[in-house]
């Protein structure tokens, strides 16, 4: 005869395990749930934020209903992932299971932060100070550092440093710089070194914006230099009267012309001390694979190009059809 207190006893297993395996399967349902978000939200998880206080978060972002749902679930079906601290973007009415997956897969939002070439460093390291997400102070600006920031786009993650970025710039414009010198045309002779080239290359970025004119304002630079001319560029007078930010907010005026300074390419017979922008990557091609041409003058042409000549007879024709076009243009 089979003992009644054991049946009463395995009855008993019983009844409390289909409760539990009910409970399980209704909280499974909560946790696998939609939920109530209307529309797409970031979400920052702090670093060394615990689950409890994520769980928390989330609530009072809307993303979840019960923190507690969110907490357990995370121990009893996460498999002891961790969840990664970062900045994620989170889908509208996603469940609380989903919301795990995502902290878990460490997939973080990256933001973009695009460097125009020509611009000088001051203005990189304000593009940079200002940029979202970016931590940590900037590295002290340094004179010689002016030509070492290649322009591109960066992506970052928020919480990257300021000076990690920084530091991308530089390694990827040594990186170009060091492959295009060991390519460059024979008709670059005339520089000596990676670093002329880039010094010519920031004066091209700068006098013009159209990427088919480079190759012939390269030519002219050359040629100039090779006959021993001054490369009369404003642009480099422009960056020596400007404390070195390229901006004079002013046309220039024959007192700037005479005025004496290293980057006044009207006075000295060589290149500037050093960039005086930092160039792109069509700058630094031309400067070292200029077009083959004898021409040593250029001129606006009205038309946001430039006329191109090869004496100073036409050249002065082309600079007089310039001023009469800004004539009637005021």
């Amino acid at each position: 005869m089979v003992n009644r207190s054991l049946v009463i006893f395995l009855l008993l297993i019983l009844s409390l395990a289909l409760i539990a395996s009910v409970g399980i399967l209704i909280f499974k349902n909560n946790f696998s749930s939609p939920g109530d978000l209307s529309e797409e939200t970031v979400l920052i998880v702090p670093q060394g934020a615990s689950v409890r206080s994520i769980g928390k978060l989330l609530k009072t972002k809307g993303i979840i209903k019960e923190s507690l749902v969110f907490v357990w679930g995370v121990r009893g079906f996460g498999n002891n992932l961790p969840l990664i601290a970062g900045e994620y973007l989170i889908p509208p009415s996603v469940s609380p299971l989903d919301t795990m997956r995502i902290l878990q897969s460490g997939k973080v939002i990256t933001h973009k932060l695009t460097i125009p070439e020509g611009l000088t460093a001051h203005q990189i390291f304000d593009l940079v100070k200002e940029a979202d997400g970016l931590v940590g102070e900037l590295p002290s600006y340094q004179y010689h550092q002016e030509g070492t920031f290649m322009p591109e786009t960066y992506l970052y993650i928020r919480g990257e440093k300021r000076k990690e970025i920084l530091l991308r710039m530089q390694k990827a414009m040594t990186t170009t710089l060091n492959d295009l010198w060991k390519t460059r045309s024979p008709l670059a002779s005339v520089l000596n070194t990676s670093y002329e080239a880039l010094i010519l290359a920031s004066i091209i970025e700068r006098e013009t914006s159209q990427p088919k004119e480079r190759p012939k304002v390269a030519a002219v630079f050359l040629n100039r230099l090779k006959r021993g001319m001054r490369l009369q560029s404003d642009s480099t007078i422009v960056y020596g009267l400007s404390n070195r930010t390229g901006f004079l907010g002013r046309p220039l005026t024959k007192n700037d012309i005479l005025t004496k300074n290293p980057y006044n390419s009207y006075i000295h017979h060589h290149l500037p001390p050093g960039p005086i922008s930092n160039p792109g990557r069509h700058s630094l091609v031309a400067a070292m694979n200029p077009s083959e041409t004898k021409d040593l003058y250029f001129v606006a042409n009205g038309s946001g190009g430039h006329t191109f000549s090869s004496n100073l007879r036409d050249h002065n024709k082309n600079v007089a059809r310039w001023r009469r076009f800004k004539a009637q243009n005021k």
